[in-house]
């Protein structure tokens, strides 16, 4: 078990479909510069678990590149295609607590329930109607099923450092959500929260595409008997027609030799005001000036 004498531990947890770009640098940046902030310890951690996307190589990749612009991590690089043990047991606890069920609904048959008008949908998309909610498990190891956990008609509740008071009903914003795949592959929300819990961590600092997952992941934490970390939930980097810079939309890779001006522009983007000569210094007086001046703002570009 990772050690728990730091009372602040972050962590980095990128997923290695392809090479870091500068949306991910920016949370990487915010990650590290906040457990600096609070002397701690910053992990990273590589969030692999679902093997279908998974690049070949882009792991080493993205650690060449975190490497490279001068990042330094505590302990070993945690990689969740080697936790798959965890999650099995996180599973049982579960269903030990009778809070999960077999699925055997096809995402196809769903999104034509939804898109007919039939099962209602939100921000999150289609809004699970419990049809196997009376299901039972026949063989708990099969893979001819998905796996959902029984969620609450109430309103999960946390305040980010970022952007403030957030709330969902977990049953009427979602409904009953997977936490195994019908492909036997653990679903992210699940794995996540047995890693955090793992990894004692203490502080999560990430992107704002993720704020809607937060409200499912603090319930897994209560049904598991975790601590809840706090959140502090970034601005995103946009392209130009509004999407969110990713490497769906194309976004080009840093590369693996240290990009000044980028790193300077991130921090820029950070709400920082780093002064215009910075770009020409060495990594190092970067790292200084950012360590020496780092505030977690809203005044986020």
């Amino acid at each position: 078990m990772p050690s728990q004498t730091c009372s602040y531990r972050g962590r980095f947890a990128p997923s290695p479909t392809g090479p870091l770009h500068k949306g991910s640098l920016v949370a990487a940046i915010a990650s590290y510069l906040e457990a600096k902030k609070h002397n701690g310890q910053w992990l990273i951690r590589m969030e692999d678990v679902d093997e279908l996307r998974n690049v070949k190589g882009a792991a080493d990749d993205i650690l060449s590149s975190l490497d490279a612009f001068g990042f330094e991590w505590d302990e070993t690089v945690l990689y969740q295609t080697q936790r798959k043990p965890a999650y099995v047991e996180a599973l049982q606890s579960l269903k030990h607590k009778q809070l999960i069920y077999p699925c055997t609904c096809s995402r196809k048959t769903l999104k034509a329930r939804a898109d007919s008008g039939e099962i209602n949908t939100g921000e999150l998309g289609y809004i699970y109607p419990g049809s196997c909610i009376t299901n039972t498990f026949s063989n708990f190891q099969s893979d001819d099923h998905a796996i959902r956990i029984k969620v609450p008609d109430e309103s999960f509740n946390f305040i980010d450092a970022l952007l403030g008071h957030h709330a969902q009903n977990l049953k009427k914003d979602s409904g009953d959500f997977i936490i195994r795949r019908r492909d036997g592959l653990f679903a992210y929300q699940l794995a996540v929260v047995v890693d955090d819990a793992f990894q004692n961590i203490s502080h999560v600092v990430r992107g704002a595409d993720l704020l809607g997952s937060t409200p499912r992941q603090l319930y897994l934490q209560q049904c598991l008997n975790f601590v809840t970390p706090s959140y502090s939930h970034l601005p995103l980097i946009l392209c130009n027609n509004g999407d969110k810079l990713s490497k769906q939309t194309g976004a080009s890779g840093i590369g693996n030799k240290a990009d000044i001006p980028l790193l300077v522009d991130c921090l820029k983007f950070l709400g920082q005001k780093p002064p215009e000569a910075l770009a020409q210094e060495s990594l190092s007086s970067v790292w200084q000036w950012a360590k020496d001046n780092w505030l977690l703002t809203t005044s986020i570009s």
